[in-house]
């Protein structure tokens, strides 16, 4: 006996749309089981998120549909590819998030979609959700929508007073990037232009200020070098003030054979351990100081997978060290492989008190400081 599943319940749907959810690894990147993607006791994806207090909790995720009409050939879900369809209703959606949300199973709701039909109608539908989240059930809690490339600025503005935070996917360092992965997405009309509008929304004393963006890159497809990436990645914060960026390693096999990663032979290690740098590379941006010009790379621009981009950088400018750790600034601290923002501060607390004569005056038992040592001096 053959059984057919001509129309899939919610849960039904859900099963399948939250596993092809699994495929956006952004926020996936954690150190232990409490800070990476996991899966909920019903199978659907529940991902980490940063608290502004500092401390974490985890979202629902699911797409509304895994119908899409583009191309890109890098995605398992594009048009071409003949797998099981289906698509949620807001009311569906809403419902769904909420009843994990009462028993307190998640903090709050990301939600993203393939592309039905055109952008804004798909954008209806998100919006659609986040609008009955808000205005029925005066749900006002976190909310992160997904803009779809080629959304129009009413539908942009409207997911931006609805959201908490909205991203769009770059996807790739610039246009001759994108057309190995797409020939029906124009970079600037449907990408660039659209992340500039929500910049000009969010930025610094405008309506929505409190609306985070972020982005993300597929990394390797397209077989673009990290040095392309990181360009970019600077121009989104220095000149778009983007709030953070994520990285997807490209997962060989998913796409379509033509792609650039797919002639490479890669293996899967060296994709995480790429994704790995990229990650480092945006922690010291935001966090340590860097700028584009102080990350190096190897001769085909690439970041070294053997050595962490900050240790490249010291083991480039010798002249730079040692540093007088009772003397040196935050940011000249900051350059020192083995130092961290926490340790750095507890460094410029401790000599406001004192001399800092050793390492364990900074902290008992630091194993993990040792590879300071040979960058100070005190």
């Amino acid at each position: 006996m053959v059984g057919v599943l001509s129309k899939p319940d919610t849960n039904q749907k859900l099963d399948i749309l939250s596993d092809d959810a699994k495929y956006d690894l952004a926020c996936a990147c954690g150190t232990n089981r409490e800070d990476t993607r996991r899966r909920g006791d019903d199978g659907c994806w529940i991902y980490p998120v940063s608290l502004p207090n500092g401390g974490t909790s985890v979202l629902f995720k699911t797409l509304i549909s895994n119908v899409c009409v583009n191309d890109c050939k890098y995605c398992p879900l594009r048009e071409e590819r003949d797998i099981r369809r289906c698509t949620l209703s807001p009311e569906e959606t809403a419902r769904v998030f909420l009843d994990y949300y009462r028993r307190k199973k998640v903090f709050g709701l990301f939600l993203s979609s393939g592309v039905i039909g055109a952008p804004d109608a798909t954008m209806e539908r998100l919006n659609g959700t986040a609008r009955l989240l808000r205005q029925r059930y005066r749900f006002q809690g976190y909310i992160h929508l997904k803009i779809i490339p080629g959304a129009g600025a009413g539908a942009i503005e409207e997911a931006v007073s609805l959201a908490s935070a909205v991203s769009l996917n770059i996807e790739t360092p610039g246009a001759k990037n994108l057309a190995k992965l797409s020939g029906r997405k124009n970079y600037l009309r449907d990408i660039i232009e659209p992340m500039k509008h929500i910049s000009r929304l969010t930025a610094c004393g405008a309506r929505f200020e409190r609306v985070k963006q972020t982005t993300q890159f597929i990394v390797g497809p397209a077989g673009e070098s990290d040095a392309e990436i990181v360009q970019y990645m600077w121009g989104l914060y220095d000149r778009l003030r983007l709030h953070r960026i994520y990285f997807s390693a490209y997962q060989r096999g998913l796409g379509d054979a033509s792609l650039p990663a797919e002639q490479a032979g890669h293996s899967a290690g060296d994709a995480f351990l790429r994704e790995h740098r990229l990650y480092q590379v945006d922690f010291l941006m935001r966090k340590y100081g860097f700028r584009d010009g102080d990350i190096l790379f190897d001769k085909e621009g690439n970041l070294s997978l053997e050595t962490d981009p900050k240790e490249v950088w010291a083991s480039s400018h010798p002249d730079f060290f040692p540093l007088d750790v009772n003397r040196a600034s935050r940011l000249e601290l900051l350059r020192v492989p083995g130092l961290g923002p926490v340790t750095v501060n507890r460094i410029l607390r401790l000599r406001r008190a004192q001399r800092i004569g050793r390492l364990e005056d900074i902290v008992v038992g630091g194993n993990r400081l040792k590879k300071a040592l040979r960058y100070l001096a005190f």
